[in-house]
């Protein structure tokens, strides 16, 4: 357990990393379930204002969060880069 699991850990890291992104993503899907999240909340605030701009805001929101997952994930992954 405590040679193996160091290497796999460090082998699933870019997979995991990939899905973590793919699950703030797709917190858009939260809408068909009635759950008020953000994209819900930027088409309500669109339509009541009849602007563009709550679309842009929640686009930002999106890249930011997917933006720290990825810093976090690759200083993960840095450090368990232990052959450079």
């Amino acid at each position: 357990m405590r040679v193996i699991l160091p290497q796999v850990v460090k082998i699933i890291m870019p997979s995991v990393t990939n899905e973590v992104i793919t699950l703030v993503k797709d917190t858009s899907l939260a809408f068909t379930l009635a759950y008020q999240e953000v994209f819900s909340l930027a088409k309500q605030i669109s339509a009541s204002q009849t602007s563009f701009m709550p679309f842009v805001i929640a686009g930002v929101f999106y890249f930011v969060a997917n933006y720290v997952v990825e810093i976090i994930m690759n200083r993960i992954e840095k450090s368990m880069d232990y052959y450079k």
